[in-house]
């Protein structure tokens, strides 16, 4: 009896080791695949405007200030005190400025590595989910394939951080029902969302708590619970109470006040969108694991009184939910639902490993991956006519094709190998993206940035504000030109050019002959832009 227990106990220790070295080697190559994904190609293309250009700006004044002067406690914006959100990405950014000098590779590297940390983390929470390694394997697969992780991620933006504190926060949440130690990982995890995304961060713990009280209430009871969080939300508590010191009613009015009346929709914001924004880019942009969608929702509602499937229930609906009633609506602030979204699908393509050999899958997946193809070989063919093919698009759009259609064939026969050639195909094609440059295609929607702002530096205005006919603001615009480029009306450079004694506009040439001002010093041109000031010997 004794015999018999020392050798069972030898065998269980050895497949525990057996499947840690498993577990550490999925990990290893989770994260090479995730880090070549999230590298290539990362310096590439300009800074796109709104969050890239802003982050990278803030970021830039932090670095060229000293320690001393607390210009990473109190960030800046062209000189302006920055409010918005605390500075914790921008501090990262300006680190790699003073590491390796301000670039477009040094501004994405930060949120790129963390992103790319993203995906072993999701199959640790996976592997603490799911009883199957497939279901950990399946699910990070997916994570890492889906194109808003992959172009979000290598952005400098907040939430590719964001969504990695959350996907550690939600590791700690699950092991602290047996252990209260991890609940100090959930406070601290609560707290560096919130340093980097602000008050916002607190959407993401109301969801922890919404799947708390409906699996393990007990934990709301726990004083170590609230402790932990406490002593998370320091840092956070001390950042705002540092601001309302130093700027008093200003940052309240300003910091607090006002995107909170935009947020609920008092105070009209130029982002407002439907409430069902975010489920239009959730459709546009999962595919093709959005084909398994309706396997994956009767899943999930049949296993509800399970832990993991209450926790992907309150995950997905819940944010979705808080952040469709806000207000203010951008395309990325979905970014931490498609963790949830991975895991999901993961429990569901999991469940392909219990079928018999060649068995037969459902018609939706077949015709799904089939229209994918069709779609995919029209682009291809589409951007391989007129005199200018696009090359690299015409070659994604192939491998997109080639991917769905061998997926097809095979999911037609009930080969369970369509998995893994749609694990590959997504992969390769994504890799073909990165490399391309398309990968940031808002930059395409407006001028080209540098050779413009590199004119305005040549010409280096004795002023750092500089009027444009241009409609729309472009942070971009000023962290490459180091000035302030100010989108007006008509009538105001009109008004700017008779009234201010040495203006700078930056104007079309279309527009400059619409104007017809008078005393006109032409001192550089680029891309259609013309930089203009006065004659000085008229003055």
């Amino acid at each position: 009896m004794q015999e018999g227990s020392f050798i069972w106990g030898h065998l269980e220790r050895q497949h525990r080791a057996v499947d840690k070295w498993i577990d550490g080697l999925w990990l290893v190559v989770l994260l090479i695949a995730a880090l070549l994904l999230f590298s290539v190609n990362l310096g590439g293309l300009p800074l796109h405007d709104w969050d890239e250009g802003t982050v990278a700006q803030i970021a830039k004044e932090i670095a060229r200030e000293s320690f001393d002067s607390l210009r990473w406690l109190y960030p800046t914006l062209r000189g302006e005190a920055y409010y918005h959100t605390p500075p914790l990405m921008h501090i990262l950014i300006a680190g790699a400025y003073s590491l390796g000098g301000v670039s477009e590779w040094t501004t994405r590297l930060p949120g790129a590595i963390l992103t790319a940390f993203s995906v072993p983390l999701l199959y640790c929470l996976a592997r603490e989910l799911f009883r199957q390694r497939w279901g950990a394997i399946y699910s990070a697969l997916i994570y890492l394939t889906m194109l808003p992780v992959v172009r979000y991620g290598r952005l400098a933006m907040l939430d590719g951080a964001v969504v990695s504190f959350l996907l550690v926060m939600m590791l700690c949440v699950l092991r602290s029902r047996r252990d209260l130690r991890y609940c100090l990982g959930i406070g601290l995890s609560l707290g560096l969302i919130c340093l980097t995304q602000g008050l916002s961060g607190f959407l993401l713990g109301a969801v922890v708590l919404v799947f708390l009280f409906w699996d393990t209430p007990r934990l709301l009871n726990s004083y170590y619970l609230w402790i932990a969080i406490a002593i998370g939300l320091l840092p956070v508590t001390g950042w705002y109470g540092a601001q309302l010191l130093r700027y008093g009613a200003n940052f309240a009015y300003n910091g607090f006040l006002i995107p909170f009346q935009q947020q609920i929709g008092i105070l009209s914001s130029k982002n407002t969108q439907p409430l069902w924004f975010y489920i239009l880019e959730l459709l546009k942009w999962t595919w093709p694991w959005l084909i398994f969608l309706p396997q994956t929702a009767k899943l999930l509602w049949e296993n509800r009184n399970l832990s993991w499937a209450r926790l992907l229930i309150v995950w997905s609906g819940v944010y979705l939910l808080l952040i469709s009633l806000i207000s203010t609506k951008l395309a990325w602030y979905i970014f931490p639902i498609y963790p949830s979204l991975a895991l999901a699908f993961g429990a569901q393509l999991a469940e392909i490993e219990n079928l018999p050999l060649l068995s037969s899958y459902p018609r939706g997946w077949v015709a799904g991956l089939s229209i994918l193809a069709v779609v995919a070989s029209a682009a291809s063919i589409h951007f391989s006519w007129g005199i200018a093919a696009k090359t690299d698009l015409q070659l994604i759009f192939a491998a997109v094709a080639l991917t769905m259609i061998m997926g097809a064939i095979l999911a037609e026969r009930g080969d369970g190998q369509f998995l893994k050639i749609l694990f590959w195909g997504s992969y390769i094609s994504l890799l073909l993206l990165m490399k391309s440059n398309y990968w940031v295609w808002e930059i395409w929607q407006a001028y080209p940035v540098k050779p413009v702002a590199a004119m305005i530096q040549q010409v280096n205005p004795p002023i750092k504000q500089v009027y444009t006919s241009f409609a729309n603001y472009r942070p971009s615009l000023d962290f490459y030109s180091d000035r302030h480029i100010i989108p007006v009306s008509m009538e105001e450079l009109q008004y700017r050019w008779h009234y201010d004694r040495q203006p700078y506009l930056l104007i079309n040439t279309v527009d400059l002959k619409r104007l017809q001002l008078d005393s006109i010093k032409p001192l550089a041109k680029a891309e259609g832009w013309v930089l203009i000031t006065k004659e000085t010997h008229r003055l």
